[in-house]
């Protein structure tokens, strides 16, 4: 039987893990390794990218900023998420606010340190990635437009500090990348039709807020029509092997999107929404190893 104390303790730990998002943290580390394996370095012998240190301290300097990064979120965004997320939120409130900015400040110092056995100029990727994180969190979330494009920007840098150190510069993993970055862009302002009501309450100055969800909708339909283009370009223009079938589904379910997008009037159809593009996101990350199933095994010598 657990003590009190120790039951306490577990609360904690599990309430920082969900302010963190650990599950999201251990999904980007995976589509790191995946994409450095099957699309940023195919040639190189499987050993030799999996044991690489260099690119070790690339994905642990990663998810100790993506960790912080959550971290100086909640912190700025603790009122607003007792309205959108009362539940999670309660569980968040577990951890302090002053032992929540500890954290912050040690998991970027930890991070910079990762990244300095790496190079200098992965010391100042990561030290400007920080930066950004918090500039985004403290001001330009509030704006219009811009705080989507920048958490959407923020979101893949991850990968694009995996894509500097292999210096792969192939067409195809551009379009890979705009197509990744355009459906979080959608997430994102899709997040801000659901989150109307809290957003509303703390003078966030949204674009449902400010243009109403129609022009909101209008926007987001937008950007699914331009979703389509990479996926299409990447069935036919790009030899991605199996995973064609994955952007074949991506666009029926974007399809599908765009008409449950126009019938959507409640925060419980834009939950909805918001899942089917986590579930393309996630869904993603393991079709990566459809580009060629006996890779792994061909290149484990």
């Amino acid at each position: 039987m657990l003590t009190r104390k120790n039951k306490l303790l577990l609360l904690k730990l599990l309430s920082l893990f969900s302010v963190v998002r650990g599950y999201n943290i251990l999904m980007i580390a995976l589509a790191q390794y995946l994409a450095s394996i099957y699309i940023l370095s195919p040639d190189l012998p499987l050993r030799k990218v999996v044991f690489d240190v260099n690119l070790f301290f690339i994905v642990i300097a990663s998810a100790l900023v993506i960790a912080s990064g959550y971290i100086i979120n909640n912190f700025y965004d603790a009122e607003k998420d007792l309205i959108n997320k009362p539940k999670k939120s309660m569980l968040d409130r577990l951890v302090s606010q002053r032992f929540k900015l500890t954290t912050y400040f040690i998991l970027n110092f930890l991070a910079v340190f990762a990244a300095s056995y790496v190079s200098f100029r992965a010391v100042l990727f990561f030290s400007a990635y920080i930066f950004g994180i918090w500039f985004y969190s403290h001001k330009l979330k509030k704006v219009p437009f811009i705080g989507n494009f920048v958490s959407a920007t923020l979101a893949i840098a991850p990968f694009f500090a995996v894509f500097v150190y292999y210096k792969n510069f192939e067409t195809v993993i551009f379009v890979h990348a705009i197509f990744l970055f355009l459906l979080i862009l959608v997430r994102e302002m899709i997040k801000d039709l659901e989150n109307m009501k809290g957003d509303l309450a703390q003078n966030y100055r949204t674009i449902p807020i400010l243009y109403g969800p129609k022009v909101s909708k209008f926007m987001i339909a937008g950007l699914i029509l331009l979703t389509l283009i990479p996926s299409l370009l990447l069935i036919t223009k790009f030899d991605v092997g199996l995973m064609n079938y994955y952007f074949m589904a991506c666009i029926a379910l974007l399809i599908l999107f765009l008409v449950l997008l126009l019938q959507s009037k409640t925060k419980k159809h834009y939950v909805w929404l918001h899942n089917i593009l986590k579930f393309i996101i996630i869904a993603g990350v393991f079709s990566i190893l459809l580009i060629d199933i006996d890779l792994v095994l061909n290149r484990i010598l």
